[in-house]
């Protein structure tokens, strides 16, 4: 059975099989707390750490044990994800929240202990958190249940699993890409799916971006300098519209945030299509270890050699082998092939149910996004009606503070 197979069976064990975690439990990022401690090489650092709680989603019914509400750090979570990649290769596995913030305008701060970006990556880690507890299959792994109830001790529980040792490197995954010989159309298109979607999705967080700087520009302009009074020459304080404004623009970064966690979705995506060709690639490797070894057979048993080769001169060089010999290569060469033969079934079983399971996946994702999106996207539209509104009677209703009134020459 392949390593990823094997790694999901002891750890499908959580709660019943056709019911995700969610369902038991409610899951809440409550607050986030900033700490200063000594890294890995004894230097001083500040960090964030996050407060996970979860609570029966019945309490009159009771459920599973909540156990402590553990604090963690964006790194766990990554630590949590990485594992989940690795164990669930086949699943589109949700992302993280930003690590650092991305396609920002000029009034948001990118430094990523700013309070304002804290509380959105606390809003992104939660939405993490809910949906892989949604998820048939992510749900009941024990190692994520241990990831919400238990403060000491998951570190060293995770890395037991040993699943660093089963990670695809990168450069094995790279070389299984440039050498599969029969790429899979339907993944080659997925591909292309997950490239389209980025681009797009990147170039509205871009647009998006430098219209909320116009536009902040705009508004700082009406805050700084007033509503003048055509008929008395009078200006008037507009601070509180000016408040308006902020505030129409950071409940956009809300919608910019949904967008974004779609746009790390499509690193899921590769992720799954880089899975598939690394299998299908060893699956040519051991079609072709086959082949040549079927081929060593016919060589023994005929003594034709069809192409040079290190043993083809050794017989020529030193005679030919010996009855026995031949015999006792043929029966070794055999069971070599025997075993190659099973190799190359169960790489075709492991492709075939890849295949199965990851388009179950792709799906469901891609339902999911289209039905996310469309609703995110409406909705951004009515607020940004809602907004023009909002200014346009706030332009044509200005009254005048006696207090903040000054007399233009």
């Amino acid at each position: 059975m392949t390593s990823w197979l094997c790694l999901m069976s002891p750890v499908v064990q959580m709660v019943e099989r056709e019911t995700a975690l969610l369902k038991k439990i409610d899951i809440n990022v409550a607050e986030s707390e900033k700490r200063s401690g000594k890294n890995t090489v004894n230097m001083q650092e500040t960090y964030t750490v996050y407060l996970i709680e979860i609570r029966p989603a019945n309490a009159a019914e009771g459920g599973l044990p909540v156990g402590d509400s553990p604090w963690r750090r964006y790194s766990e979570f990554e630590l949590l994800r990485t594992y989940l990649l690795v164990t669930y290769p086949f699943v589109v596995i949700p992302p993280l929240p930003e690590k650092r913030a991305e396609f920002v305008w000029h009034k948001l701060s990118a430094d990523n202990l700013d309070p304002d970006f804290v509380e959105r990556r606390r809003l992104g880690l939660e939405n993490f958190l809910i949906r892989v507890a949604s998820h048939s299959v992510l749900s009941k792994d024990k190692i994520f249940y241990q990831f919400l109830t238990e403060e000491k001790g998951w570190r060293e529980a995770v890395l037991e699993t040993g699943f660093q040792d089963k990670a695809d490197s990168r450069l094995k995954s790279l070389s299984a890409t440039l050498r599969v010989k029969n790429p899979d159309k339907s993944f080659t298109d997925l591909k292309q799916y997950s490239d389209e979607l980025n681009s797009a999705i990147s170039h509205l967080l871009r647009v998006r971006a430098k219209v909320a700087d116009r536009m902040y520009g705009v508004y700082k302009v009406h805050g700084n300098y007033g509503l003048e009074q055509v008929s008395g020459s009078f200006i008037c304080d507009a601070d509180a519209k000016a408040s308006l404004f902020d505030d129409i623009l950071e409940e956009e970064e809300h919608y910019a945030d949904q967008l974004k966690e779609y746009l790390f979705y499509t690193d899921a995506l590769r992720s799954v299509c880089r899975k598939h060709e690394l299998i299908q690639y060893e699956l040519e490797m051991a079609v072709l270890d086959l082949a040549s070894k079927k081929q060593q057979r016919e060589e023994l048993t005929t003594g034709a050699v069809r192409v040079f080769s290190l043993k083809g001169m050794s017989s020529k060089l030193f005679g030919q082998e010996s009855p026995e010999q031949r015999e006792s290569r043929l029966a070794a060469l055999q069971q070599s092939i025997q075993a190659s033969e099973d190799a190359v079934l169960d790489k075709n079983q492991e492709c075939r149910e890849f295949m199965r399971m990851s388009w179950e996946e792709v799906k469901r994702f891609k339902e999911q996004k289209d039905r996310e999106l469309r609703e995110a996207l409406i909705s951004y539209a009515i607020m940004q009606i809602s907004m023009c509104k909002k200014v346009g009677d706030n332009m044509g209703t200005a009254t005048c503070d006696p207090h903040h009134v000054t007399r233009t020459m």
